[in-house]
């Protein structure tokens, strides 16, 4: 019989777990859950840090990306940028402390939110090879670039410098950041594939890669000029949860609940506070540290249902209905038809969020496949969340449930009950948010909103008549061809026939018959304009 164990026992078995301590278990969360993948990731983290850095500076990057097969399994990502710098004293929090960033606790539309990203890399690059993290920062206001080698000490979440230095050798020009990371991975075609997706969704951003054999591929821009830069705002009182509302009492300077309401969050203003007061039954100018429990829960029930505008949109930045058609036909030459379409923007738990779709058809792409393969190919459906792809999840994203809801029979597509529609299409889609619900922290798929799903698939209904236009066109020019191939074929046998009812040669008739039949040969589809007029 086992000894029993007392409560005393147990206690002493108990100890705190540091964050990196649980990732470094769990690194799977943050998706290096196998070699290909965690390749990837590598990528996408520090271009990610980068694209943002340099936004936020107003700087168009410039972004320098290299992969080097080192030995069997193991390679070196490298990741530079003309951006702003990091500061010397930041770097190592920034690239050696998980839950360490600046975007976190602020509403405004980024690509990174939970500061894990890159400080993850670190990571896994020190379970996997053991090697640091190499970092050189080039600040505009020093004449040195700031050299440094790091691990992250995962029992305390901090970083551990091995080496730091000022060094006068000249790598990143005026300003910018690169990062050298050894880990272990599987390359594949995927890290090219982001990086394309990549270069559509900033179509501002230049990208010059090189791929572990020395290939190497540029991404130009096909902007000159930086989106406008978005705002942060305030939370809207539509999203509060009691939680978050009891700590902003607690912390507000505000002296009445009336300016508390006014001063912390969006779209509320004195007549709106006024209203939610009075709703919840509470004065005005009560302190707000002094609310009890059921006044808070007076007050997050008159908010959540008082009418108040929706939260400002200036916090997004779109990639554009414009910009994003420009960067599909850069990326697509040779697509038969490409079009694009934006939303207005719509909201889920007080957070705005909007959706854009691109569509493109009929594209000549790497090896042609004979008609079969091509009917029972699913169309590749490229998404993004603030710009950034999302590579993997697929099934388990919102976005694509939204695809599959969508009846795209309607819009002369194929489809096969409850799937994605059958044909020869690319379709892109791209929610941007001030805070985007990802399924889990490695940001791969966007969680399954209502809201979300209802507003992407009117994005899509959209786009597919369009789409739906173009195909109808396109089927009504082959009718007329296929008219005209016949009548071609028995031009002879009409000539004579002709000949003999109207008493002319039947040379002189063949003649006239084959120019009708050249002057019908290059037909136009008709413009929606036409269309309408009944041309």
């Amino acid at each position: 019989m086992s000894e029993r164990k007392k409560a005393e026992d147990f206690a002493k078995e108990q100890k705190e777990i540091s964050v990196s301590e649980f990732f470094e278990k769990n690194k799977h969360l943050l998706g290096f859950d196998n070699p290909t993948k965690s390749l990837l990731m590598a990528v996408k983290e520090a271009v990610d840090n980068s694209l943002d850095a340099c936004e936020e500076a107003g700087i168009l990057p410039d972004l320098v990306v290299k992969i080097k097969n080192v030995k069997e399994d193991i390679y070196i990502v490298s990741v530079s940028d003309n951006g702003p710098g990091i500061v010397k004293e930041q770097i190592p929090r920034i690239f050696g402390k998980l839950l360490y960033g600046s975007k976190f606790h602020r509403l405004k539309q980024s690509r990174g939110q939970q500061g894990i990203g890159i400080s993850s890399v670190t990571l896994y690059s020190q379970l996997t090879t053991g090697v640091p993290t190499k970092v050189w920062s080039k600040v505009e206001s020093k004449k040195k670039t700031h050299y440094c080698e790091l691990h992250l000490d995962t029992t305390k979440n901090e970083p551990d410098v091995i080496k730091e230095e000022d060094i006068e050798k000249d790598i990143l020009g005026e300003h910018g950041v690169k990062i050298d990371m050894e880990i272990h991975g599987r390359y594949r075609k995927t890290v090219e594939d982001y990086l394309k997706q990549t270069s559509i969704s900033n179509p501002f951003a230049k990208i010059m890669y090189t791929a572990p054999d020395g290939t190497k591929t540029t991404f130009p821009r096909s902007l000159n000029e930086l989106p406008k830069p978005s705002k942060t705002m305030r939370p809207h009182p539509h999203g509060m949860e009691f939680g978050i509302l009891q700590r902003l009492l607690q912390k507000t300077s505000s002296r009445t609940l009336l300016s508390f309401l006014t001063n912390e969050f969006s779209s509320v203003g004195q007549q709106s506070a006024k209203e939610i007061c009075k709703s919840a039954k509470l004065q005005d100018s009560m302190k707000p540290q002094d609310m009890e429990r059921g006044d808070i829960e007076k007050l997050i029930k008159s908010m959540q249902t008082s009418k108040v505008q929706r939260p400002p949109t200036d916090c997004l930045s779109p990639i554009g209905e414009a910009e994003l058609e420009k960067s599909l036909k850069k990326e697509y030459p040779s697509a038969e038809f490409i079009t694009s379409i934006k939303r207005e923007p719509e909201v889920y738990r007080g957070f705005p969020f909007l959706i854009e779709v691109g569509i493109v058809y009929g594209f000549q792409e790497g090896k042609k496949k004979d008609d079969d393969e091509k009917r029972e190919d699913s169309i590749e459906l490229i998404r993004f969340a603030n710009r950034v792809p999302l590579l993997y999840q697929q099934s388990a994203c919102a976005l694509t449930d939204a695809v599959k809801g969508v009846d795209w029979r309607r819009y002369n597509m194929q489809q096969s009950g409850n799937n994605l529609p059958v044909g020869q299409m690319k379709l892109v889609i791209h929610i941007c948010s001030v805070w985007v619900p990802f399924v889990s922290e490695s940001k791969e798929a966007v969680a399954s909103y209502p809201e979300i799903i209802k507003e992407t698939k009117l994005a899509l209904q959209d786009a597919g008549r369009k789409l739906a236009s173009y195909l109808s066109g396109k089927r009504r020019v082959g009718e007329q061809k296929r008219r005209l191939q016949i009548f071609d074929r028995y031009s002879g046998e009409v000539a004579s026939a002709i000949a003999i009812l109207v008493g002319k040669p039947e040379k002189e008739v063949e003649k006239k018959l084959k120019s009708l039949i050249e002057s019908r040969a290059h037909i136009k589809e008709d413009t929606p304009e036409e269309k309408e007029q009944g041309k």
